[in-house]
């Protein structure tokens, strides 16, 4: 019997999928364009309307969604065979709100200006979809490994279309990158202010960032026609 449990152990050792296998990558790639919890899942759309008025913003709520996701992703991995089946959305939104909480308390102490910004939204990273989303589909499901990629492929797909709809927003509304002046001092009528350029009032508004978002989608769709949906 010994010997029989060893050539099984050793097959299943065999059969092991290196973490960082092309099934493995898929899950970085595929929500970075293919599968974009945000433009395909349509997935956390409230802070990307939210927190995209400035490239910080929305770069400090990707670090803080990267956090969350990665370690709640891995942690609920390493539970999901002690986790009871009827308390198991208690037990992520307990592990969720544990790690905002601590996410919360880092970001006031250390860019307190960010988080006074970002207000209510960091708390309400706990009830964003994506993240209870991944946890309930793939983390119960899967080892602590691929857990870990899932979680840093999603958040990445969440962060860069957050960041890249903040670009837009805070160049077109305030003519401005991460706070730094690009096109002058429009309070003193400096750079193209001198010239009569204006400012887009629209675009710090939170219906120019579903625009945006809009944007986005068509030219992703337009690259990659599978996206189209069949009516």
């Amino acid at each position: 019997m010994s010997e029989a449990t060893a050539e099984l152990q050793e097959k299943e050792v065999k059969k092991s999928e290196p973490l960082f296998s092309k099934k493995n990558k898929k899950l970085i790639t595929d929500p970075l364009n293919d599968d974009n919890p945000i433009t395909v899942q349509v997935l956390g759309i409230c802070s990307a309307l939210a927190i995209t008025v400035q490239v910080k913003q929305a770069f400090v709520m990707s670090i803080s969604v990267l956090f969350v996701l990665v370690a709640g992703n891995v942690i609920i991995s390493l539970l999901r065979n002690t986790i009871p089946s009827r308390i198991r959305i208690i037990v992520q939104l307990v592990i969720v709100a544990s790690l905002v909480i601590l996410v919360d308390q880092v970001l006031k102490a250390f860019v307190y200006d960010v988080s006074k910004q970002l207000s209510v939204f960091v708390g309400l990273i706990i009830t964003n979809c994506i993240i209870m989303g991944r946890l309930e589909a793939f983390a119960l499901g899967n080892k602590p490994g691929p857990a870990l990629l899932d979680g840093i492929g999603n958040s990445l797909g969440y962060g860069w279309i957050l960041i890249a709809v903040a670009v837009v927003r805070e160049f077109f509304g305030s003519g401005k990158f991460w706070g730094f002046q690009l096109l002058g001092d429009s309070s003193v009528g400096s750079g193209l202010y001198s010239i009569g350029y204006m400012n887009n009032n629209l675009m710090v508004l939170p219906p120019m960032a579903l625009i945006v978002v809009g944007v986005i989608i068509w030219i992703q769709r337009s690259k990659n026609t599978k996206l189209i949906e069949a009516h």
